[in-house]
């Protein structure tokens, strides 16, 4: 229950810390993506299951709050907390290599889908300009922050784990 609880807080602090602080800290109009370094993080640690959750519960947060079509960034999202969430038996906390370059394939996989949804399903095109001007520099700043985020996230599911396995000892 506890695990639970500090989804919620952690899901709705990223949003609120993405669509408020980092979007006055933007560069040049980009801004990092808390909730897609949540998300790959969530599921690299958690497993298949807790990164859907996590990766829904985001999207839908941003499709309800953004008031674009209902369900599609939810849909995104889980897919991207699905397939880092197969990554878990290679995880090693220690080892920052692959979930920096998860997180980066996932703000890439999400940048195109958006792009994908928003412009060219519309008839616009200019995905090259698309990409050199947002893709590539929010996967940057996104990376950035996702080095500070990652390793507060580990030690937030270190200590949880910690007081799961107390709480387990008693019982036992």
């Amino acid at each position: 229950m506890r695990r639970k609880i500090t989804l919620a807080i952690l899901i709705v602090a990223c949003f609120l810390l993405q669509t408020t602080i980092f979007q006055t800290l933007s560069i040049a109009s980009i801004s990092p993506n808390l909730l897609i370094v949540l998300t790959s993080c969530i599921g690299f640690m958690r497993g298949k299951t807790e990164g859907m959750i996590t990766g829904f519960a985001s999207g839908l947060l941003l499709d309800i709050l953004s008031g674009s079509t209902l369900g599609c960034y939810a849909l995104i999202y889980m897919l991207c907390g699905y397939v880092n969430g197969i990554f878990v038996k290679r995880f090693y906390p220690e080892n920052l290599k692959l979930p920096i370059l998860s997180i980066l394939l996932s703000d890439l996989y999400v940048s195109i889908v958006t792009w994908l949804i928003m412009f060219a399903m519309r008839g616009r095109s200019g995905f090259f300009w698309y990409a050199g001007h947002i893709i590539i520099p929010e996967m940057v700043y996104t990376a950035i922050v996702a080095v500070a985020l990652y390793l507060i996230l580990l030690g937030l599911d270190r200590h949880l784990e910690n007081i799961e396995k107390r709480s387990a000892a008693k019982f036992v």
